[in-house]
């Protein structure tokens, strides 16, 4: 299982102008090919009227599955730069679609790529990227006694704080990435002298502006 990969936020989108024909970029996380193919039905029922509606995404741990359609555009001028700038950076489950409305003046081969690849990398900028990072969901257990010296560490740490429970003992629960947790788990046992009690039990990805 992945730990660690980039993706966009959840949804965005742009628009440009070139040369009198407007580019409105959709961009979408997505999980599935299904959904992909959704949000590019949904996009273009909502532009029916628009010349072009070209897409591309990329799905899959190893990106398994990844697409480009031009839509009528001259083959290659649309879909794979689109797909090209999803792979330049990196991003997995993310479909991309481009509308475009033409202006009267065509942009030729090369206008086209640019074009298309302008708007790709413009709706990401507008959506956002995140680093999305697996943590262990980690359970500290202590004696009151522990409180002060173990609260102040855990906080002045790298390790974000889900919660404090305070309870017959201090419960405080973090998140632990993955590759880190048998380092986090000496930290505490050497911090506490061995009194701590330490359970891990679930998994969860936190996201982090890239």
């Amino acid at each position: 299982m992945r730990e660690d990969y980039r993706t966009v936020k959840l949804e965005g989108e742009s628009e440009i102008v070139i040369q009198k024909s407007r580019f409105l970029t959709y961009v979408r996380r997505v999980e599935t090919e299904e959904e992909a193919i959704e949000f590019i039905q949904e996009i273009k029922k909502k532009h029916h009227n628009a010349t072009h509606n070209c897409s591309a995404y990329m799905i899959g741990e190893h990106d398994q599955i990844q697409k480009a359609n031009d839509d009528g555009e001259p083959s290659g001028t649309a879909g794979v730069p689109m797909l090209e700038v999803l792979k330049k950076q990196g991003l997995k489950d993310t479909a991309v679609v481009v509308t475009r409305y033409f202006g009267g003046i065509k942009l030729g081969g090369g206008g086209l790529i640019r074009a298309y690849g302008r708007a790709t990398t413009e709706g990401i900028a507008a959506t956002g990227v995140v680093e999305r990072k697996l943590h262990q969901i980690v359970n500290i257990t202590i004696d009151y006694t522990w409180l002060g010296k173990v609260e102040n560490e855990l906080r002045q740490s790298p390790y974000p704080l889900k919660e404090m429970l305070y309870e017959e003992n201090v419960r405080i629960v973090m998140y632990v990435p993955m590759a880190e947790t048998d380092k986090f788990y000496d930290w505490i046992t050497e911090m506490t002298n061995g009194q701590a009690e330490i359970s891990a039990n679930s998994t969860i990805f936190l996201e982090f502006d890239a």
